[in-house]
């Protein structure tokens, strides 16, 4: 028999060739059957190559049966592709068994005769792969590892199918265009049920996981070994995936409750997590380790409980609420880090929500530790308001944050703008929190403006460095990317009367007096190291230099002493008055080009020299390699510079 197409219920097969041939013994058939083509739309195979050869026999009870191969070709999955089959056809009872076995894999399909759209089904070490085509009628993503064991019930209707039963996993992974949805390694069991009749795919899941990774959207979890119980109800419509009454309990680290939605590419374009119940560190370690390292947070240290709520949409972030009545939470690199957090925060795009409390009771941030606060927040018009100033004890001064707006939906354009105002931070502890030499005095200084814009922080005002009896001032300074690797930092810094004695004193430099003036524009720190300033220095009032100071600035400039004066005579002395100090640097592509008070025979003068012994220090090289000069100034200020002779 041949047939161009050949339709039966649930099954077209096109291109059909058939036969039955007597087998030598006289007592069974040989069957035989190909089809170039078959398409069952229930499992998702189409342009499937059908192959089946066997010998039908009739026993003593009258039943059909049937023992033979099948083979097919272009099956999603490589599904039955060499492949014993045995059927059992029993008139009497009204029913047919099939069984299929391929190495290890075996299903089982037994269903009424005169029904043969309802079917039991049962699955033994099944790959997962073999269920893609099934799997592709309900979801854009794929099966890819892994072994599935399953009893169901299936109904075949006009249009779709409906199927529940139980199942287990063996190690199953499958991954989602998109990325955002995806598992490895999954292994436990539970409860599905599938209902493609009514346009699109309905799906219940109830089951209890044991080890293995899971990725839902911005959730990654890596599961422990006891059992965690993931539920939901989920909708699948022309590639669109809906997950309702999501629910994750992991009894000692996390419960989770909530909805979420992935684009046909597989995109998430909605969650709402209604309930978040968080315990450190179990939570973290298993479900929030990999998203905190997106973010630029790896390796946190944490301790304590916490409460949130959270939604986002297509465009982004639309509302969260947290409360926690005791959380420590520290990054390794030591750049953020807090201890007593107790409270919490209320906000929605567009929406004013109630007040809330926030407070901790220390907090580090980039090595500075605060003192214990408490800050009043209000979400008012879709965004995070500070109700009132907040004091932060910092370095035994005070940080007074004086206002505070925050839009978290904010993606671009302004997301912070703030009012600082600094008063007597103790620069010797500040300068040991970054690891600087002990600089005395105090910090100070009124910011009106702090802005981060996209992903940038400009600072508006200035901060004033009352140090070493004089003045640092810092203006127009920006930082961009601050939580990345390489934050980006430009900044101008004016210097005014410095006391030169109490400055050099704080290094190994030889002693110089007087007061010191300058700037440096256009500075230009990427990863906190300088690619460009142009640096003035200038002691204009005179003062005394001592021989150390002499040698260290000649090792700097690269130059030496003028006017002849030898090295026996330059002993005779441990001090020497000069007139002027001066000393420019314009870094530009890893080179400084060096400059003085002004030319003299080829070089610059560095010391301008005044009474007797008249000293002058010459420098000869206008062009430093950048790395050569730092190594020379830590030379210099570790006492190190080689000593005049």
């Amino acid at each position: 028999m041949s047939a161009d197409v050949l339709n039966m219920p649930g099954i077209q097969m096109k291109n059909v060739d058939a036969g039955l041939d007597p087998s030598s013994s006289g007592n069974s058939l040989n069957v035989r059957l190909s089809a170039v083509r078959a398409d069952i739309p229930a499992m998702g195979w189409k342009r499937v190559g059908l192959s089946l050869n066997g010998s039908l026999t009739r026993d003593e009870q009258g039943r059909w049966l049937f023992d033979g191969d099948v083979k097919l070709t272009g099956a999603p999955g490589a599904a039955l592709s060499k492949a014993h089959v045995t059927l059992v056809a029993d008139d009497a009872a009204n029913t047919l068994q099939v069984d299929i076995v391929q190495d290890k894999a075996s299903a089982s399909v037994a269903m009424p005769i005169d029904e043969p759209t309802h079917a039991q089904i049962s699955l033994k070490n099944l790959p997962a792969g073999w269920l893609q085509g099934l799997l592709s009628t309900v979801w854009s993503g794929r099966a890819t590892t892994g072994k599935v064991d399953a009893e169901l019930a299936l109904d075949v209707l006009d249009k779709g199918i409906q199927t529940t039963g139980q199942f287990s996993l063996t190690g199953v992974g499958f991954d989602s265009p998109g990325g955002t949805l995806a598992g490895a390694r999954l292994t436990g069991s539970g409860r599905l049920g599938l209902d493609t009749s009514g346009g699109g795919a309905a799906i219940t899941l109830e089951s209890t996981l044991r080890g293995g990774e899971l990725l839902l959207g911005p959730m990654y979890a890596r599961l422990p070994a006891h059992p965690v119980q993931l539920s939901f109800d989920a909708r699948s419509q022309k590639g669109a995936l809906s997950i309702q009454r999501l629910r994750v309990n992991d009894p000692d680290a996390l419960t989770l409750e909530g909805d979420l939605g992935f684009s046909p590419s597989g995109d998430l374009d909605r969650l709402a997590l209604n309930r978040v119940d968080a315990r450190m560190p179990a939570a973290y370690d298993r479900y929030g380790k990999s998203w905190l390292a997106t973010l630029g947070l790896p390796g946190l240290q944490s301790s304590g409980a916490f409460t949130a709520k959270v939604a986002m949409g297509s465009g982004g972030l639309t509302s969260f609420a947290f409360h926690t009545d005791g959380l420590d939470l520290q990054d390794a690199a030591g750049r953020l880090g807090v201890r007593g957090l107790r409270g919490g925060l209320d906000w929605a795009v567009g929406a004013t929500r109630p007040a809330t409390q926030l407070g901790w009771r220390s907090l580090q941030v980039f090595n500075i530790p605060n003192g214990a606060t408490e800050a009043h927040w209000q979400g008012v018009n879709g965004k995070l308001t500070l109700q009132k100033p907040a004091a932060i004890p910092v370095l035994d001064g005070q940080l007074r944050v004086q206002g505070l707006t925050f839009d978290p939906a904010a993606s671009r354009g302004e997301r912070l703008q703030t009012s600082l105002v600094l008063t007597q931070v103790n620069m010797s502890q500040l300068s040991r929190a970054f690891g600087w030499p002990q600089f005395g005095g105090t910090v100070g200084g009124a910011v009106p403006s702090l802005r981060y814009v996209d992903d940038r922080m400009e600072l508006g005002g200035g901060l004033t460095l009352n140090v070493f009896d004089g003045f640092v001032d810092v203006t127009a300074l920006t930082l961009e990317k601050p939580f990345s690797d390489v934050p980006v930092l430009t900044a101008n810094v004016s210097i005014s009367k410095l006391d030169l004695g109490l400055l050099t004193g704080v290094f190994d430099f030889g002693n110089i007096t007087g007061r010191l003036n300058g700037s440096v524009s256009n500075l230009r720190l990427v990863g906190w190291t300088p690619v460009a300033f142009k640096a003035q220095l200038l002691a204009p009032e005179g003062g005394r230099i001592s021989q150390q100071a002499v040698n260290n600035l000649t090792a700097v400039g690269g130059g030496g002493v003028a006017a002849g004066l030898q090295g026996a005579v330059l002993k005779l002395f441990k001090t020497f008055g000069y007139k002027r100090i001066g000393l420019t640097c314009t870094l530009r592509s890893e080179v400084c080009s060096m400059g003085g008070l002004g030319e003299t025979n080829g070089g610059y003068t560095i010391v301008e020299g005044s009474g007797l012994p008249r000293l002058s220090v010459i420098g000869h090289q206008h062009e430093v390699d950048w790395p050569t000069l730092v190594r020379r100034l830590k030379s210099a200020t570790e006492g190190n510079a080689p000593v005049i002779q």
